[in-house]
């Protein structure tokens, strides 16, 4: 009996863990969420002076079910207009240092004792383009993008309470489409790259 109720509990949990935990979807239209986030947004682009964080990247093909894991720290100071000095240190697997300023890129490899360099907008320098989402304006969002059809409330690894986003690019990128999970203050803080692998 003591083991059914042990089992009983546990099941339990993981319904409300699970109910607790599932996305809540939004109506894009009800009184202005879409303008809302998109003001919070530009407002945190004004007001963010610098940022430091952690990052990780997971790099999936489906092609050849490969997965691709790098983790480190990215230092991110807004420039002038859209132009940003953005540095990632990656730690795992190897250590590695992108610097992305004034349209070009530093790709620096230590254990090569070798330094890459070149336009920002390379291929190379994908990891920079992350933080696009940062830079942009309303103005940009509205334009570079399809209207946002999939919000949704949801609350991230930690306790943060966020409101999930797909952004369909019009036309012209290199990915199908971007996910971004933005906090209270408008700060994007998980993004998801579909990359183009068909």
């Amino acid at each position: 009996m003591r083991r059914f109720a042990t089992l009983g509990l546990a099941f339990a949990i993981l319904v409300a863990a699970v109910a607790v935990s599932s996305p809540t979807k939004v109506d894009a239209q009800s009184a202005g969420l879409v303008s809302a986030l998109i003001n919070r947004m530009e407002r945190n682009r004004r007001e963010l002076k610098s940022l430091r964080a952690g990052i990780s990247m997971e790099k999936y093909d489906a092609r050849i079910r490969d997965k691709d894991n790098r983790s480190g720290v990215v230092l991110y100071v807004p420039g002038q207009g859209r132009s940003a000095y953005v540095r990632v240190d990656w730690q795992y697997p190897a250590k590695e240092t992108l610097a992305v300023a004034d349209g070009q890129y530093t790709l620096f490899r230590p254990r090569l004792n070798m330094a890459y360099r070149g336009a920002a907008g390379s291929s190379r320098a994908k990891a920079g383009g992350v933080f696009d989402f940062l830079s942009m304006s309303g103005q940009q969002i509205r334009t570079r993008f399809e209207p946002l059809q999939d919000i949704y409330e949801e609350t991230l690894g930690g306790g943060v309470s966020t409101t999930h986003i797909k952004l369909v690019p019009k036309g012209g990128a290199s990915y199908k489409y971007a996910e971004v999970w933005i906090d209270g203050g408008g700060m994007p803080v998980q993004t998801k790259v579909v990359e183009k692998n068909d």
